[in-house]
């Protein structure tokens, strides 16, 4: 199962655009706080997030809390960062990967970008646009995962393959 880390994320409309990729692709969100909003029951239930019970939600302190409780994370981790010197389609995505984003306002912190930078990718983009938004960028680099592992799971067909002929 694919693992989507936000670390100190801020705006709850892109957490919520990330669960709902979380839902449709059946991949596992880590929370690491600082949270810029509230992630109770009663404060999901009133943002009219109907897809929330679809993601397993993980929530940490920090990212020292997230690797005591997974210590795999850190062989298998990519850092989706602008400042990466590689763009992400040199990645190998394993199945089980973990891909960490940073914080809206400044991205992953430069000590853990540091401590794994052969691991770092970037989205290309060009230079005058500062970033891509954090829910775009979690689409992108989950659908290049799990298309590099031909889509465990989600194979399945649309409503119009039996309608082909029917016209």
């Amino acid at each position: 199962m694919l693992n989507i880390v936000l670390v100190e994320p801020e705006i709850p409309q892109n957490c919520g655009n990330i669960a709902r990729t979380c839902a449709a692709t059946g991949s596992r969100l880590h929370l690491v706080r600082p949270l810029g909003f509230d992630i109770s029951e009663r404060a999901v239930r009133r943002a009219g997030l109907d897809y929330w019970h679809l993601v397993q939600v993980c929530d940490y302190e920090n990212l020292e809390a997230l690797f005591a409780l997974h210590p795999e994370a850190k062989d298998d981790l990519w850092l989706a960062t602008t400042k990466a010197p590689r763009d992400y389609t040199r990645a190998q995505f394993s199945p089980d990967c973990w891909l960490f984003f940073g914080k809206e306002t400044a991205g992953l912190p430069e000590s853990f970008r540091r401590e794994h930078y052969d691991r770092c990718i970037r989205l290309p983009m060009r230079e005058e646009a500062r970033s891509l938004n954090l829910s775009n960028s979690v689409a992108i680099l989950t659908y290049e995962a799990l298309r590099q592992n031909h889509f465990p799971g989600l194979l399945g067909t649309g409503e119009m393959k039996n309608n082909i002929n029917s016209k």
